[in-house]
Parts: structure tokens; sequence; C-alpha cells
């Protein structure tokens, strides 16, 4: 869709860009309440996990831009959009550019690793999973006779501190993330915040 009137393009469909920000506050909730609000915490995460499970039907299922297929780049053409960056002069796209393809697809890994292990703490703990892949595919008194805790408390801190990487490789990205938006935003002279926002970019770039 295209507005004729300022040549102003529809890059981003409303679900997308509802997505888009609705994510961005649950994982902001999520962060800081992770310490001392358990339970907004845990609800946060279970919305992210939500989100998250909406995205990749979105992925295949969406307008143009949101589908994968359209920033689903080769290692060569990335490879050329880092050099090209480098020159100072990087080739414009109307969706995603190949650096944050790259971007897309590493939150996503990295949220859904995340949303994973809250889960399946909040859901019994990895003491629990566990048991019940042992149950199914070794002796009985093989995981019958540990009873002395030590085992599932191992397992539990674990996949706590596996949470807690990927929650801060995340948070990492994110600040990677919102640099390369600043970035492209002045190398491109548009505002790709308020394009989230309006879901709307100029159909040409600005000489």
């Amino acid at each position: 869709m295209t507005d004729k009137e300022n040549g102003q393009v529809r890059v981003w469909d409303p679900l997308i860009r509802i997505f888009h920000w609705m994510l961005v506050a649950s994982f902001v909730v999520a962060y800081i309440s992770s310490e001392d609000l358990e339970r907004i915490h845990v609800w946060s995460g279970y919305l992210i996990g939500g989100l998250l499970i909406f995205r990749l039907v979105w992925g295949f299922a969406g307008s143009r831009h949101a589908r994968f297929s359209d920033f689903l780049f080769s290692p060569r053409e990335t490879m050329e959009y880092g050099k090209s960056l480098l020159s100072g002069k990087p080739r414009r796209y109307l969706g995603h550019n190949p650096a944050g393809a790259l971007m897309v697809f590493a939150l996503l890994f990295s949220l859904m690793l995340t949303v994973i292990s809250g889960v399946i703490m909040d859901t019994g703990g990895a003491a629990s999973a566990v048991a019940q892949i042992e149950q199914a595919v070794l002796p009985a008194k093989a995981w019958a006779d540990d009873d002395d805790g030590e085992h599932d408390g191992g397992e539990n801190e674990m996949l706590e501190e596996v949470h807690e990487f990927f929650a801060n490789l995340t948070l990492l990205l994110i600040f990677l993330h919102i640099t390369g938006v600043v970035a492209s935003s002045r190398l491109h002279r548009e505002n790709l915040v308020r394009a989230m926002v309006t879901g709307y970019k100029p159909g040409k770039a600005k000489e």
C-alpha cells in the first residue's frame, strides 16, 4: 500500500507493529521484575512466549515484509552488506536489511531459549523434566534410588544459569539492535522507530 501524496509506502502491517511493541514492553517488565516480583515475572514471560509463537506463525503467513522469506539472506549478501556499511553507503531495504535480519533471528533464538528454560522452571523445574526423561529411557532403579536431592538441585541451578544467560544475552542484543536502528536511520535519513509505529516508510531514499 502506497500513500501517493507524500511518497510513503506501508511496510509493517498492524499485527507486526503490535507484536513488536508488546514484546518490548513485556521483556522490560520481565527483566526488571525478575528479582522481587516473581509472579509478574512469570506471567510476562508467558506473554513473551505467546508473542513468539505468533511471530513464528506470522513469519510464514503474514504480510510480505513480515515473512521470513523476505529477509532470509545468503552469507554472501550479508557479507556484501557489511562491506557497504563500512563504506558508509549501504544499500537501502524497505524491509529488514541483512544486518537487521541477523538481529531478528538472534533475538528470536535467544528469547525462545529464555522462555523455554523459564517455563521448565515454573512447571516443576529441571528435576521434574529430567525425571520424566529418565523414567522413559532408563530402568526404574536407575532413577528411583536417587533420593538425596543433590542431582535435582544441581539440575535446577544449571537451568537457572541458562535462563539468566539468555536473558542477559537478549538484553545485549537489544542494545545492539537499538544502535543499529539509530545508525541506519542516520545513514538513510529516515526515522525507523516512527516507521514501526505508523507502518510507513519513504518509498525512496532521501538524497
